[in-house]
């Protein structure tokens, strides 16, 4: 072989072994970016169950607040009702005299 094909076989032996270094360097980067991604995904699980969680107390207490007016209401209504009554009551009683 003459020194210029020598020269050109090194060269390219380097370039390869720059290769596998970087192709190496690229398989550790991906290990590191899958746990990553797996630890993330853990943490959005949790969210999301945690999210159902809050979602699910937030319709309860809905439920608790429409329960808790309604029987205000309810019972501001029954008091007018109850007097309108009376007043009725009072005015038949002064027609029946």
């Amino acid at each position: 072989m003459t020194e210029e094909q020598l020269k050109i076989i090194r060269n390219f032996e380097v370039r390869v072994r720059q290769i596998m270094l970087l192709c190496d360097k690229l398989k550790e980067e991906n290990a590191n970016l899958l746990t990553q991604l797996s630890v993330q995904k853990n943490v959005n699980d949790s969210l999301i169950e945690e999210r159902k969680q809050l979602q699910l107390k937030y319709d309860n207490l809905l439920v608790a607040r429409m329960i808790s007016v309604n029987k205000n209401d309810f019972k501001t209504t029954k008091n007018r009702l109850s007097k309108l009554v009376r007043e009725v009551d009072k005015c038949i009683a002064l027609l029946n005299e």
